[in-house]
C-alpha cells in the first residue's frame, strides 16, 4: 500500500518495510484504546452542566447555580470539590494503574493489558450507568482507566510512519470527545430526566466492549515476543508487518536491544541512572506542559465554562459539540504533517497558536466579567467571539502538543527501562490531570481571569523548553533513539564513551536462528 500522505522521513536508521493494510488494521484496532480516554473527558463535563444530574448528586451546587443571577459573580457558581472529584476521581485510579502496567507489559505482553484495560473500562460504565448516589458514582470512575497503547503503535509502526500512525491514538481520542459531546447534546436535548445522564455515563461501555473484543484479534508486538524469549514468534510478526523478503537486520537490532534490557534488572532503579537523565526529563515535563497548556480544563468543563459565560445548558452543551468537532478536525493536520515538519515545529508553532488565543480570551473575559464576576447582559456577537476563540486555541493543541504529549515519550527511551518510563509518563499526565481537574472550579473562582494568564505564562515556558532542549525525533528507529541523544550539545554531557561503546556493540546474529 502506498504511504499517500504519510512521507517517509530520514534522520537515522532505515530498515526496509512497506505501509502496509496489516499495519494500518492493527494500528487502528490498537489506537482505539483513545476513545476510552476521549470518550471519558467527554461525558464528564457534559453531565455535570445538565441540571437533573446535579440536583440528584450535587443538590447544593444545583441549588447556588439556579439561584446566581446575571448580576452576581459567575465565576464561582460552580465552585465545589465534591463536584470536580467526579470528573477527576479516574485519573487517581489511572495513576495506581500506570505503575502496575509497567511490570504487566514486561511479564504478560502489550496485548494483555489492553484487554484489561478494557474490560475495567467497561465495568466502571456499568456501575457509572447504574449509580444511585455519589458513592458509586465516584467507585465507577475509579474503575476507568486505561493501558499502553502508545507504546504498542511505537513499536508495531515502521520507523518512517511511526509519528503519524502512533498519532491515530490522539486521533481516537479527539473523536471518543467528539462522541462524548454528541451523546451529551442528544441525550439532553432528545430524552432529558435522569435518562439523559445515565444513557451518556453507562454508554461509555462500548468503547470499553471495542478495546476488550479488538485486543483478542491483535497480535503482540515483535519487541514483546522477544522480550519473552519468543524469537521465533516475534521475526514471523515482524514479516507479516513489514511485507518484505529479510528483515534480519531490524530483527537483530531488535533482538540487541532485548539482550541490553535483560541486562537490567531493576529498571525502576536504572531509569534514574545519568545516561537516561535526558529522556527521564522530557518523560516528566511534556505530559506536565500537556496539562498545564489549560487544554483538559477546556475538555472537561467546557459546558460548565461555557454556561458561566451566558450560555443556557444546551446552549453550552452545544458549544461543547462545535469544540469538539474542532479537535477532531485539527488533529488529522497533525497526523498529515508530524512525519514531514517534525515534532520540534509542531510543538513550536502550535504553542505560539494558543499563546495568541489565550491573550484574547483572557482580554475578552476581563473586559466583559472584571473581578466582580457580573458581566451584565451578554450579546451573542460576544459569546460566539469567545466560543470562536476557544475552537482556534483548541486547534493549536489538537495538532501539536496533544498528540505529541503522547508520541514523544513514547518513542525516546530504550527497550531496557521504556515500560517503566511509560508508567512514569502516563502516572505524570495522571497527576496533573487529576490535580487540573479537581483545582480548576476554584481557581476560576479565585482567580477568575486570571487562571488563563497563569495557563499563557506555561506556554511560554514549556515553548521555551522546546526549542532550547528537543532534538528532533522523526524518521529515527526507536533501537537508535539514543544516538540523537549523544548528539545533542545539552545532553551530550550525560553520557560517556563506555555508554557510547555499550550502544554500538553487537551481539551475533541469530537471524536465521
Amino acid at each position: 500500500m502506498a504511504g499517500g500522505a504519510f512521507a517517509p522521513t530520514s534522520g537515522g536508521k532505515e530498515y526496509p518495510g512497506k505501509f502496509t493494510f496489516r499495519v494500518f488494521f492493527t494500528c487502528l484496532f490498537a489506537a482505539t484504546g483513545g476513545l476510552i480516554f476521549g470518550y471519558d473527558l467527554g461525558i464528564s463535563g457534559g453531565v455535570t452542566s445538565m441540571d437533573v444530574f446535579l440536583k440528584d448528586f450535587f443538590p447544593d451546587v444545583y441549588q447556588k447555580e439556579s439561584s446566581v443571577k446575571a448580576s452576581d459573580d459567575q465565576y464561582c457558581k460552580f465552585d465545589s470539590q465534591i463536584l470536580t472529584l467526579f470528573t477527576s476521581s479516574l485519573y487517581l485510579a489511572a495513576l495506581v494503574s500506570s505503575i502496575g502496567a509497567s511490570m504487566a507489559t514486561r511479564k504478560y505482553g502489550r496485548r494483555p493489558t489492553m484487554m484489561t484495560s478494557g474490560l475495567l473500562f467497561a465495568a466502571g460504565a456499568i456501575v457509572n450507568g447504574l449509580a444511585k448516589n455519589v458513592v458509586m458514582l465516584i467507585v465507577g470512575r475509579l474503575f476507568l482507566g486505561f493501558g499502553s497503547v502508545p507504546i504498542y503503535l511505537s513499536e508495531v509502526a515502521p520507523s518512517k510512519y511511526r509519528g503519524a500512525l502512533n498519532m491515530m491514538f490522539q486521533l481516537f481520542i479527539t473523536i471518543g470527545i467528539l462522541i462524548a459531546n454528541s451523546l451529551n447534546y442528544a441525550f439532553a436535548r432528545l430524552i432529558g430526566g435522569d435518562m439523559a445522564w445515565r444513557l451518556s455515563l453507562g454508554g461509555a461501555i462500548v468503547p470499553g466492549l471495542i478495546i476488550l473484543l479488538g485486543s483478542c484479534f491483535l497480535p503482540d508486538t515483535p519487541n514483546s515476543e522477544i522480550e519473552r524469549g519468543n524469537y521465533g514468534r516475534a521475526k514471523d510478526l515482524l514479516l507479516k508487518l513489514r511485507d518484505v523478503d529479510n528483515v534480519d537486520e531490524e530483527f537483530n537490532d531488535l533482538v540487541e536491544a532485548s539482550e541490553k534490557a535483560k541486562l537490567v534488572k531493576h529498571a525502576w532503579l536504572n531509569i534514574f541512572k545519568r545516561k537516561y537523565r535526558p529522556q527521564l526529563v522530557f518523560a516528566v515535563c511534556i505530559p506536565m506542559f500537556q496539562q498545564l497548556t489549560g487544554m483538559n480544563v477546556i475538555v472537561f468543563y467546557a459546558p460548565v465554562l461555557f454556561k458561566t459565560i451566558g450560555f443556557g445548558s444546551n446552549a453550552s452543551l452545544l458549544s461543547s459539540l462545535i469544540t469538539g468537532f474542532v479537535n477532531m478536525l485539527a488533529t488529522f493536520a497533525s497526523i498529515l504533517t508530524v512525519d514531514k515538519l517534525g515534532r520540534r515545529k509542531l510543538f513550536l508553532m502550535g504553542g505560539t497558536q494558543m499563546l495568541i488565543c489565550q491573550v484574547v480570551i483572557t482580554i475578552a473575559i476581563a473586559m466583559k466579567f472584571g473581578v466582580s464576576g457580573n458581566p451584565g447582559v451578554i450579546s451573542g456577537t460576544y459569546a460566539g467571539a469567545v466560543v470562536a476563540f476557544i475552537c482556534v486555541y483548541v486547534a493549536g493543541f489538537a495538532w501539536s502538543w496533544g498528540p505529541l504529549g503522547w508520541l514523544v515519550p513514547s518513542e525516546i527511551f530504550p527497550l531496557e527501562v521504556r515500560s517503566a518510563a511509560q508508567s512514569i509518563n502516563v502516572s505524570v499526565n495522571m497527576i496533573f490531570t487529576f490535580v487540573i481537574a479537581q483545582i480548576f472550579t476554584a481557581m476560576l473562582c479565585h482567580l477568575k481571569f486570571g487562571l488563563f494568564i497563569c495557563f499563557a505564562v506555561c506556554v511560554v515556558i514549556m515553548s521555551i523548553f522546546i526549542y532550547k532542549l528537543l532534538p528532533e525525533t522523526k524518521g529515527v528507529p526507536i533501537e537508535e533513539m539514543t544516538v540523537v541523544w549523544r548528539n545533542h550539545p545539552h545532553w551530550s554531557k550525560y553520557f560517556n564513551e563506555d555508554d557510547a561503546q555499550f550502544e554500538t556493540s553487537k551481539p551475533k546474529d541469530i537471524a536465521s536462528a
